[in-house]
């Protein structure tokens, strides 16, 4: 099973994915990271006797309770405070860490690597040099192939998808031919993926694993000019057949041509809507209430429900049914 993991209060806390219960969650375990470690990534092991750690400077295994396991460090050792966040994602039966890492936003004088290890011993399983100068990644397990898509933010130069499978010791590694579009989501049934014009002007979905466009969606197709709205990188899969998509813009005390501002209003006026997309056929369904005004506080889990966030940094569950 995997787990759902955030850093909260110094701890990475670990909650479950299944069942129905929607409002605020309780972590199902907690782990205290070692001292003088800035947690960056987090995942959870499927037994809970485990959690793995990103800092800037290294990779770390704890258990339960809060003692290292192992550590694999960056070498060299970065100076570099800002622009790098390394990320790491677990794979399906627990045995492999996906690790990303921005070695050259850290300074380490090559491009950035994606690494696998071992996650009983912290060794390196393989490696595969990214050719990229990122600042962080964003990564999706595959829920069948046991494939990983990984989206490497480039800051103003874009970004880029690949995707990678581990086999025979080595990395198999894809790059998607685009460096202007931002991965967003993977669907729950493995069928697409979801992205964004890096220009923030449409969305689209593609087929998987090869990329191809189903379909794009301006800015106009939610009824918004285009010279007012952009999309925004927030959003995913809601479920197999939906998608959230999130637009944003400045209106002169208007709130868009969708007749949803308030008229009357002095001065320009940042708004934001979220709309549901049919990802069968591309129409825009309506309106979506996502019960927080956090812009990028929303996050799909595929089965319907999505989480937010309380007061106390814990997730909370809503629900669409």
């Amino acid at each position: 099973m995997q787990f759902l993991t955030r850093l909260v209060d110094g701890h990475v806390c670990a909650y479950r994915r299944d069942g129905d219960d929607e409002g605020p969650l309780r972590p199902v375990a907690r782990w205290r990271p070692c001292a003088g470690d800035e947690v960056v990534g987090h995942a959870a092991d499927p037994s809970l006797g485990r959690a793995y750690y990103t800092t800037l400077h290294a990779v770390v295994c704890v258990a339960a309770d809060g003692g290292q396991v192992w550590r694999s460090d960056f070498a060299p050792r970065s100076d570099e405070r800002y622009g790098h966040r390394p990320g790491c994602a677990l794979s399906a039966d627990g045995r492999a860490l996906w690790v990303y890492r921005p070695d050259a936003m850290a300074g380490r004088g090559r491009p950035d690597q994606w690494t696998v290890l071992d996650t009983g011993t912290g060794a390196a399983l393989a490696s595969a040099d990214l050719g990229t100068v990122g600042h962080s990644g964003l990564q999706f397990l595959h829920p069948a192939s046991g494939e990983v898509l990984l989206d490497v933010g480039e800051g103003q130069d874009g970004a880029a998808v690949h995707r990678a499978s581990l086999a025979d010791g080595r990395i198999d590694l894809v790059r998607y031919p685009w460096d202007d579009r931002c991965l967003l989501g993977l669907a729950p049934d493995g069928r697409h993926f979801m992205t964004v014009d890096h220009a923030q002007a449409d969305i689209a979905l593609h087929t998987y694993p090869d990329g191809e466009v189903e379909f794009t969606l301006p800015v106009a197709a939610f009824g918004h000019d285009p010279e007012a709205a952009r999309v925004e990188w927030s959003g995913g899969y809601l479920d197999a057949d939906t998608v959230i998509v999130t637009l944003v813009g400045e209106s002169d005390g208007y709130g868009g041509s969708d007749g949803s501002g308030d008229e009357g209003d002095e001065g320009a006026e940042e708004w934001t809507r979220r709309y549901l997309v049919d990802t069968r056929t591309g129409r825009v369904r309506g309106a979506f209430d996502a019960r927080t005004e956090e812009l990028y506080d929303v996050r799909p889990l595929g089965d319907g429900s999505w989480l937010t966030t309380a007061p106390s940094g814990h997730p909370v569950r809503r629900s669409a049914r």
